[in-house]
Parts: C-alpha cells; sequence; structure tokens
C-alpha cells in the first residue's frame, strides 16, 4: 500500500494511492498514521477495511496537498555520511560504524510544501535520503530479525544548513533543524511494495539540472544494519524514522561550493517511492506561521 496524508498543514488526514493513482480517504478507518497506528496492526487492519471499501470510499482531487505521509514521530534519526562517495567529498574518512545525529520533528513537511530559509541562512543544502519508517517497537533488533520491525520507506530531502552544522559549534542537528527541513513522501510505501531496499535508484535536480544520481546499493550500511545499530542505544518506536544518508552532489561537495537560494527549485525522486519538488523561498517573520508546528496527536 502507499500511504498518504492530505489536507492543510495541521489538518492532515489519513488516504491511500491505489494503482490507477487515484486518492482515497480512509479517515473513517483509521485517525491518522501515527504511533498508536503501526503499534496496534493498523496496516493489517486498513487491508482488511480496504477490501470492502475501496469502491466506496471517497476520492481525493490530485490538486489536494499532500502532507508528511506519517503523523509527527517520536524522532528523525539520521545517518552521516553512508555513502563511501559522499565521504569523500565531504573529505572526511568511512565511519567504521554509523555516524548518528538528530533531527527535530519540527522540521517535518509535506513533500511539496516550500523550503523557507532560516533566518541567517548562508549555506542552505539538499541531500537525496530513502527513509525507513517503523512499524513495531524494538530495542537490541538483531540484524537478521530488523525488516520484520519496519512498516515502510519513503522519499526524504534531509536539507542542511552548513554554516550551522559545521561552523557554530556542537552537534551537526543545529544544522539539520529548522521548520521545514524535512520534506517527506509523496507517500509511504509498505514493505510489501519495496521487496528490496538494496537497490534503488536515486536522484536530485536543482533548477533542473542534476546533481545527485546514484543507488541504494552505494550504502556503506545497509537498511538491516542501520535498523539493528540503532536499536543498539535507543529504543526504536512505531513511525520513528531512520534517515538513511545520501550519496555524493550535495552543494557542500561542489568546487566552488554552491548552495540554495530563494527562487530556486529542488525536485527528487527514488525508484518506487514517487518524486518530490520544493521552491525556495527566503525567510519573513511570519513565514513559519504555515509550517505545520502543531503537536503530534
Amino acid at each position: 500500500m502507499k500511504l498518504i496524508r492530505f489536507g492543510e498543514p495541521g489538518e492532515e488526514r489519513p488516504g491511500l494511492i491505489m494503482e490507477d493513482a487515484v486518492r482515497l480517504d480512509v479517515s473513517s478507518c483509521v485517525q491518522d498514521y501515527d504511533e498508536a497506528f503501526f503499534a496496534n496492526d493498523g496496516l493489517t487492519r486498513l487491508k482488511q477495511w480496504l477490501r470492502q471499501n475501496a469502491t466506496s470510499a471517497p476520492r481525493v482531487a490530485s490538486s489536494v496537498r499532500l502532507g508528511s505521509p506519517i503523523d509527527r514521530p517520536s524522532k528523525i534519526v539520521c545517518i552521516g555520511l553512508n555513502f563511501r562517495d559522499h565521504a569523500k567529498e565531504s573529505k572526511m574518512e568511512i565511519p567504521e560504524e554509523p555516524v548518528i545525529f538528530f533531527k527535530a520533528t519540527t522540521s517535518l513537511v509535506g513533500p511539496n510544501d516550500d523550503l523557507v530559509m532560516p533566518k541567517n541562512a548562508q549555506q542552505v543544502d539538499w541531500e537525496v535520503e530513502l527513509a525507513v519508517v517503523m512499524g513495531k517497537k524494538g530495542s537490541y533488533i538483531e540484524r537478521e530479525e530488523a525488516l520484520k520491525h519496519v512498516a515502510g520507506y519513503a522519499l526524504h530531502n534531509d536539507y542542511s544548513e552548513r554554516v550551522f552544522q559545521l561552523e557554530r559549534g556542537g552537534q551537526w542537528v543545529k544544522g539539520k533543524s529548522a521548520d521545514t527541513f524535512a520534506p517527506l513522501g509523496p507517500f509511504l510505501a509498505t514493505c510489501d511494495e519495496i521487496l528490496d531496499p538494496r537497490h534503488l535508484g536515486m536522484w536530485l535536480k536543482v533548477n533542473g539540472a542534476f546533481r545527485q544520481r546514484s543507488s541504494t546499493s552505494e550504502m556503506i550500511f545497509d537498511v538491516p544494519t542501520l535498523v539493528s545499530y540503532v536499536s543498539q542505544f535507543m529504543t526504536l518506536l512505531p513511525g520513528d524514522i531512520i534517515s538513511t544518508g545520501t550519496p555524493a552532489g550535495v552543494g557542500l561537495g561542489m568546487r566552488p561550493p554552491q548552495y540554495l537560494k530563494a527562487g530556486d527549485v529542488v525536485e527528487l525522486g527514488i525508484d518506487h517511492l514517487g518524486e518530490a519538488r520544493q521552491r525556495v523561498v527566503a525567510w519573513q517573520s511570519f513565514s513559519t506561521d504555515k509550517v505545520n508546528t502543531q503537536p503530534a496527536r
């Protein structure tokens, strides 16, 4: 299944994208795609409901905005330097263990929402990534059991402000967590849609020009390894996101470096996970009023 959430920021409702691209409103069956939904076997219940109600369920117009395909999770865990070519362009050593950092959950937005430049931003960068969404609670998960804990996968753009990240001291989270810095979707593809996450083509364009073209096969640490590894240090809850790293081609790695500016358009995609498009807009004191910063339900 392909899970979507649609509607205005803070008012999203759960839906599905069918094989014929028709969007269904499933809010009569599901309150939201959140921790409680995944923890209580919501995917199974939704499949059963769909068999009986697919033809009668309300349709959702293609013009309706898509939000993040999951409600705000307990955490967004990110993996740094997980592609060999990206580590090289960043002039950093290949890590012996996964590099972990976090994004604030308030950075989560819809796949086609504007990217709002943070106040005082100087070096805003792009990063196409495969996001893994957890389906079960787990800690100390064995690698061989890891995929049994996964609900599905989604397209993610791990935006970064490099000055905040690298020149302001402390940890990377400061450069990763601005509002709108985690557009997710267009949909969450359940595991039966993505049988092998190790061989997914991925790409990103800025103003129509390719900047990143790679595959998840270039990862240093694969999805089962990452799920198992992260769970050694924290409990993973249903709905939690693990964003698995980006390939070469980020603005920081260009010579000279190139960063986003207001008016730019970023497009990205991953095989079987759809495409997204974000327009870059300048920060204004009122600009975050339209960003979904409502507390998770």
